[in-house]
């Protein structure tokens, strides 16, 4: 899934908010495992938040032949400049969508630009001054 809302919540405990559309097929595979993973995508990589966010291609089946790892339990995408393993702490009710508190259990980075999705396109971030 491609998510459309990704915050922190808290920096101790480390805490992020995900929100997960309520009829997204990865909210079930989250509920059960109590964990969920973030993955910061490199510029460059639209194709696979792309099928990330397809509705077109089963849930089971995004991540095959997608280079990742397994971290706690949850898949991290090779393509992730910064990632992060959560486990669920607690869901709330938000409109259309469910607010996940995750408890970050652990994280890293890399060197690389972020993939950003701006203005309805996916779009570089302008160099700073």
């Amino acid at each position: 899934m491609t998510a459309n809302a990704i915050c922190s919540l808290s920096l101790d405990p480390l805490l992020v908010l995900v929100c997960f559309q309520r009829d997204a097929r990865t909210l079930p595979l989250v509920e059960r495992a109590g964990k969920f993973s973030i993955s910061i995508l490199e510029e460059g990589r639209s194709d696979l938040a792309t099928r990330f966010a397809s509705k077109g291609i089963a849930e089971a089946e995004k991540i095959s032949g997608v280079p990742h790892r397994v971290e706690s339990g949850v898949p991290v995408l090779d393509a992730a400049i910064a990632w992060a393993v959560c486990s669920v702490t607690d869901t709330l009710p938000g409109g259309d969508h469910v607010i996940a508190i995750g408890a970050v259990e652990a994280l890293g980075t890399r060197e690389g630009a972020p993939l950003v999705w701006h203005g309805g396109e996916f779009t570089a971030l302008a160099a700073g001054s």
